[in-house]
Formats: structure tokens, C-alpha cells, sequence
């Protein structure tokens, strides 16, 4: 059956509303957020990603970007307190930061113990005191802290940008169908573009 022509109108207006995000002003002022580059995520760790070495070598060119062009850098620490953990344990090396984004003196560093970065933790007073209105993530995994913390970044009310070969997922199962890291990937960062953020590559970051 075809839609009519009211209906075409109907989806296409509503799409438009829900597919805004804030103006992208230059003026603004932007930090980098890094989300769970750590041991667990790599190979030997707890939980290896698909591509962790690769989207942490994407992080290491945005994190020299912002230290040179003398803007922010948030690094995000994840430590497991929830009971039946498997990763992240407290004392373990899994918790540490790779090497290729390890923090600078003066770098900020928060610890969570959630997806959501700015859950119980002290970010969203960090980035207020400091002025920090639009943020650029990248980090691990994509599907769960990414996408939890950039949808709370959103409803802050910050201008968000996630670097896209700058993120790792992994294999999932949905309903005992697997579905590959890239497809996870993918549907992930194409729900976040549709209103959350706006989706880049570590090249477009740089060259800004």
C-alpha cells in the first residue's frame, strides 16, 4: 500500500525534528573524552575487542590533536565493583590505561564504575567548571560505554562528535544469532549520528 501524500509529509517533518543536534559552533569550547582504553580490551586481556589495537592508534592521533592544539583531554577509567565482575577487576593490570593514550600530568582522569560515564562520578561538574560545551569521544566498547555516555553527554545539552575508527566493539548474540563487531559497529554509531552525535573518522578530526 502506498503511503499518502499526508503521511510522506507526517514522517518527513518528524524525522527532521528528531534528527537535529546543536549547532556546530566554533566558538565553543571542546575537550576530548577517552572511555575504557584499557589492558582488559586487548589482546591477553579479560575481554579482547575486534580491532582494539587499531581503533587505540586512531585515539593516540586525536590525543595528540587536542594536546596540541592545547584543548582538554578526559581520560575515563573503568574499575569493576559490581558483584560477578569479570574484567576490570580492582588490583588487576586489566584496569590500566594502554599505553598508547596513557594521561599527561595535568590531564584529568575519571573513574567510573558504570557505562554511563557521568554516572556517580564527578564529569558533568569537571566539564561545567571548566566551560566545556561540545565533546569529541573515543574509547571502548562502542555498543555499551560509547553509546551510554554519549547519549548522556546529549541530554546534557553538549555538542557531541565520536570518532568512529577510534572506537572497538566485539561479536555479540542477539536471540542465539551472532552478530559481528563490525555490524555492531555500524548500527551503533548509525543510531547515535540519527540525533546523538556526529559520527567522524580520526583523519577528519585532525585535519580540523
Amino acid at each position: 500500500m502506498k503511503l499518502t501524500a499526508f503521511w510522506v509529509a507526517f514522517i518527513s517533518i518528524t524525522s527532521g525534528v528528531f534528527a537535529q543536534r546543536p549547532a556546530n559552533n566554533e566558538h565553543m569550547k571542546e575537550a576530548l573524552i577517552i572511555i575504557d582504553i584499557q589492558q582488559d580490551y586487548f589482546p591477553g586481556g579479560r575481554h579482547t575487542l575486534v580491532g582494539a589495537e587499531e581503533a587505540a592508534e586512531k585515539a593516540k592521533q586525536v590525543l595528540a590533536h587536542f594536546r596540541k592544539t592545547g584543548r582538554p583531554v578526559i581520560h575515563v577509567q573503568h574499575i569493576s565493583t559490581n558483584e560477578g565482575a569479570t574484567l576490570f577487576l580492582p588490583g588487576t593490570d586489566g584496569i590500566a590505561i594502554h599505553g598508547a593514550v596513557m594521561p599527561e600530568n595535568g590531564e584529568k582522569i575519571i573513574t567510573k564504575h558504570f557505562p554511563n560515564s557521568f554516572r556517580e562520578t564527578d564529569l558533568l561538574e569537571y566539564l561545567k567548571a571548566n566551560g566545556i560545551q561540545r565533546l569529541t569521544f573515543a574509547g571502548m566498547m562502542t555498543h555499551v560505554c560509547i553509546d551510554a555516555s554519549v547519549k548522556a553527554a546529549r541530554d546534557f545539552g553538549f555538542d557531541c562528535t565520536v570518532v568512529a575508527d577510534a572506537c572497538a566493539t566485539l561479536d555479540v548474540e542477539v536471540q542465539g544469532k551472532k552478530v559481528p563487531a563490525a555490524w555492531v559497529q555500524q548500527s551503533l554509531l548509525g543510531a547515535l549520528e540519527f540525533f546523538y552525535a556526529e559520527i567522524k573518522t580520526a583523519a577528519e578530526v585532525v585535519a580540523h
